[in-house]
């Protein structure tokens, strides 16, 4: 079926192969990822350095679950391309707001999976280590930190997936650069191979990036990836 569509409307696997081909030896597809994973990491970073402690202040507190836990699902509801005009007033068209957007797309995600799971550690754990004269730092870092990992490595994967659809709704939203650049390019010259060539090159990405986040947690937690 696919055979009989004009190469504007669905290019075919094999110019979409030859693009890809194309691109790489030119050096336009690494050079606009290279560029787009500057936002991405620092956007992503920042929400992991945020996400992960405010997620087990969360998660161990009663009080601080009481303060939070509305103001959170209160911004979750609103979907992050909202605050693009908002972003665009306070950062510009450029890197920091790019940076912004994969931070608020992927933060939550973060911090509502680790909240999750701290929540539910087995109290009987901590109660043991309690019974061992383990104090609330040394509870924290030998009982709760590890019986949460699971949930930490999930929160990982998950705001990754976030962050990498963040990344190229930044470089579309705001000012056209690297892989929306890209893309922004070959729409406007009908190229539908050119625009196919990046979507493989975001998921082969993406999909790299998750399977070197399942590598790392088979290492560190081989207990939890053999039941």
């Amino acid at each position: 079926m696919a055979q009989g569509l004009p190469r504007a409307v669905l290019a075919p696997p094999s110019a979409v192969a030859g693009r890809l081909v194309e691109g790489f030896r030119s050096g336009a597809l690494p050079v606009a990822l290279l560029g787009a994973l500057r936002h991405l990491l620092l956007g992503y970073g920042l929400a992991v350095l945020v996400g992960v402690p405010l997620g087990f202040l969360m998660g161990r507190s009663r009080k601080a679950a009481d303060a939070l836990d509305p103001l959170v699902s209160a911004i979750y509801a609103i979907p992050p391309v909202a605050f693009v005009p908002f972003l665009v007033i306070w950062f510009g068209l450029f890197y920091p707001a790019r940076v912004a957007l994969v931070f608020l797309m992927c933060i939550f995600e973060i911090l509502i999976t680790v909240s999750a799971g701290v929540r539910d550690v087995e109290p009987r754990f901590v109660d043991v280590g309690r019974s061992f004269g383990a104090r609330r730092a040394a509870l924290l870092a030998k009982v709760v930190f590890p019986a949460a990992l699971p949930f930490l490595f999930t929160a990982l994967r998950i705001g990754l997936v976030r962050a990498t659809n963040a990344m190229i709704t930044a470089e579309l939203f705001f000012a056209a650069v690297n892989l929306g650049g890209l893309m922004k390019d070959s729409a406007s010259r009908f190229d539908t191979a050119g625009l196919l060539a990046v979507i493989v090159l975001l998921s082969g990405f993406g999909l790299a990036a998750q399977e070197t986040l399942k590598a790392a947690e088979a290492r560190v937690l081989p207990w939890h990836g053999a039941r």
